[in-house]
């Protein structure tokens, strides 16, 4: 049994000295399940260290009545048992796997959010704590802004949304402005309107020059999708575009009443530069070297906007997207 020329007595008490050394302090204060998988454990353990059978080992074991011992049958059904998984590992694995498919666009609260929408019984904390363990932080905003305001060339309408952003029903509250994005010495503009109940995207236009063609193709995009804008207030700030005479006509023909933000008071237009702080962040911030021409950021835009409107849940919006909302 691997134990050679050696006296069987003094090995088989040098096996139990070493038995009774690794369970002491091992069982103390255990349940029986436990202390019994610890005894499984240190007979594995020995019979690997002596070379030698599971026989020798329990007989070895047996010659001293004080130690404690588990039936053979007890040994075998313990050690095939399979290893538990760690805990929280279904967590765990679902964590990543939302973390990764919003490419680091959640932070802990959307992460809590998306799982209590799937149904797991969680806390935010719980969240934090396993994403601040697995390393996995969020996209940080980052802040730019682009300005078209040219002085008072039109008409400035009063500001009638006064920071009340938000509205019970759709096409109640719209908002745009145009934001500019910088690409190996070349410029991209996107002009958007985000409607202020679910947030969503109506219509956008993407184009290489941020004139008038920019914002009224968007506007032609919006009135096709919707009709019913006789209530609808349409909040910009003083950009040159919105005091175009064309412009204003074309919110008048559809019964849309027009809302401009104060000058110099860029929290008047929060809720757009919001969108455009995420949209930047999430998709375009220190990610620059991904898109190697206009053509393929303008498609990385549109991708973004499709995802925003029918995939990334909102907090205010009780978990939903805005598409579910709306």
């Amino acid at each position: 049994q691997g134990i050679g020329e050696r006296d069987p007595k003094a090995e088989r008490r040098k096996l139990a000295i070493a038995y009774c050394e690794r369970i002491r302090k091992k069982t103390e204060g255990l349940g029986s399940r436990q202390r019994s998988r610890e005894i499984a454990k240190a007979i594995t353990d020995l019979r690997h260290e002596f070379k030698v059978s599971l026989n020798y080992v329990l007989d070895a074991i047996a010659e001293h009545p004080e130690l404690p011992m588990i039936a053979r049958s007890s040994y075998y059904k313990i050690i095939k048992r399979k290893p538990k998984k760690p805990k929280r590992s279904k967590l765990i694995a679902r964590i990543k796997e939302i973390f990764n498919r919003h490419k680091g666009r959640y932070g802990y609260r959307r992460v809590a959010l998306q799982l209590i929408k799937e149904g797991w019984n969680i806390t935010e904390k719980t969240v934090r704590y396993w994403m601040h363990k697995l390393g996995l932080k969020g996209i940080r905003r980052n802040k730019r802004k682009y300005s078209s305001y040219k002085g008072t060339i039109g008409k400035i309408a009063p500001n009638l949304i006064r920071r009340d952003f938000f509205a019970p029903m759709p096409n109640m509250k719209w908002y745009t402005d145009i934001t500019e994005f910088h690409l190996n010495g070349e410029k991209l503009y996107l002009s958007p309107i985000l409607d202020g109940c679910g947030g969503d995207i109506v219509s956008y236009t993407i184009s290489k020059h941020p004139d008038m063609e920019l914002v009224m193709t968007m506007l032609d995009r919006a009135f096709v999708k919707e009709t019913a804008l006789n209530n609808c207030i349409f909040h910009t700030d003083q950009g040159c575009q919105y005091q175009s005479p064309r412009y204003q006509r074309a919110l008048k023909l559809h019964g849309i009443t027009q809302s401009m933000s104060r000058k110099g008071n860029s929290m008047d237009d929060g809720l757009m530069e919001n969108f455009f702080g995420l949209l930047k962040t999430e998709m375009f911030y220190d990610q620059e070297y991904k898109y190697h021409s206009l053509q393929e950021l303008a498609q990385a835009i549109e991708e973004y906007i499709e995802y925003y409107n029918e995939e990334r849940i909102k907090s205010r919006l009780k978990g939903l997207t805005p598409k579910e909302y709306r």
